[in-house]
C-alpha cells in the first residue's frame, strides 16, 4: 500500500510531547498518523484546519477520556510537517498553543527558505 502523504517531524517538538504520553495514547496517535499517511482523504475527525490561521492544521487524537492535538502544516503537496502537541482540556483550542504552533511553522518555513 503506497503512501498518500509523508510525515516530517520538525525538530523535536513532536517527540518531546509524544514521549511523555501514556502507552495507550501513543498507540492511538500511531493509528491516527497511519490514517494520515495512507488514507485517500483524511477523515475530518482526525484532521482540521485552524480557523483564522493560514496553513495551520491540527491532527486530532481522542481516547481514554483525553484529547490530544498535534499541530502541523502541508508542504509540497504530499508532506505533513508535524510540530508541537498538547493535551486539550477545554472546548476551544488555547490561543497560547496556536501562537506557539504559528511561531514553529514560521521557523520551519524560514529555515527551508534559507537552505535554498
Amino acid at each position: 500500500m503506497p503512501f498518500k502523504r509523508k510525515l516530517f517531524f520538525y525538530k523535536n517538538y513532536f517527540y518531546d510531547f509524544f514521549n511523555e504520553l501514556p502507552e495507550a495514547a501513543k498507540e492511538k496517535t500511531d493509528y491516527v498518523l497511519f490514517v494520515v499517511q495512507y488514507a485517500e482523504s483524511i477523515p475530518a475527525k482526525f484532521f482540521k484546519h485552524i480557523e483564522g490561521v493560514k496553513g495551520l492544521y491540527e491532527i486530532r487524537v481522542n481516547g481514554s477520556g483525553n484529547c490530544y492535538r498535534y499541530f502541523c502544516c502541508n508542504d509540497e503537496g504530499n508532506i505533513v510537517v508535524l510540530f508541537n502537541g498538547f493535551n486539550k482540556k477545554t472546548q476551544k483550542t488555547p490561543l497560547k498553543e496556536i501562537r506557539r504552533a504559528q511561531k514553529i511553522m514560521q521557523e520551519y518555513y524560514q529555515e527551508k527558505s534559507n537552505s535554498k
